[in-house]
């Protein structure tokens, strides 16, 4: 039995949900990005339990198809920025097509009728997260940072993100308070 949890959105987000499942005893078959598998299904009173601790924890179930779309096309966005950089040259569509199996137009006015923001946006959201780490971590040029999230060039990143967070890239660099966003409140 499959169920579809919101707001997980990283590695430890998988590690939190799975320890509290097994704290009940109930043994996931796999965890992955909102998505939890188990042999079984939930009884009322797990069921129950489980949606207590995961609201605690700031996460939920999500019974309806609709939202779960929404949360698989940001998984997917979120995995693509954040762990999958040689995969970034393929068109963002094509990829959430090839993983969704519906119509790029369908997934495009569903996202943005429900999270207000389109998937263009929230994709490029993720990806100037993305740089705001590189740029913290002060390991890795900005010529380099532009090729490894696929920008055509450093002008075009840079761009980008002023527009975004109203700083250039190397003013970013030089502020004391650097204002990260957490990547579910994006």
């Amino acid at each position: 039995m499959t169920f579809y949890i919101k707001n997980m959105v990283c590695s430890r987000c998988i590690m939190v949900v799975k320890s509290e499942f097994e704290k009940l005893g109930l043994q996931p078959i796999s965890v992955t990005l909102g998505e939890i598998q188990l042999k079984n299904s939930l009884n009322d009173d797990q069921k129950e339990v489980l949606t207590k601790n995961l609201q605690n924890l700031g996460f939920d179930f999500i019974d309806d198809k609709k939202n779960k779309t929404t949360e698989k096309i940001k998984n997917l966005i979120v995995e693509l920025v954040h762990h999958k950089n040689n995969e970034l040259k393929i068109n963002l569509s094509d990829y959430l097509v090839e993983h969704l199996n519906q119509d790029y137009s369908t997934l495009s006015n569903l996202f943005s009728e429900l999270e207000n923001i389109t998937i263009e946006k929230y994709f490029i959201s993720q990806k100037i997260e993305k740089v705001k780490e590189l740029l913290i971590y002060n390991e890795l040029s900005l010529s380099e940072i532009a090729d490894i999230l696929n920008y055509s060039n450093v002008a075009h990143l840079s761009n980008q993100f002023k527009k975004i967070t109203g700083f250039t890239p190397t003013h970013f660099k030089q502020l004391k308070n650097k204002n990260r966003i957490q990547i579910e409140n994006l």
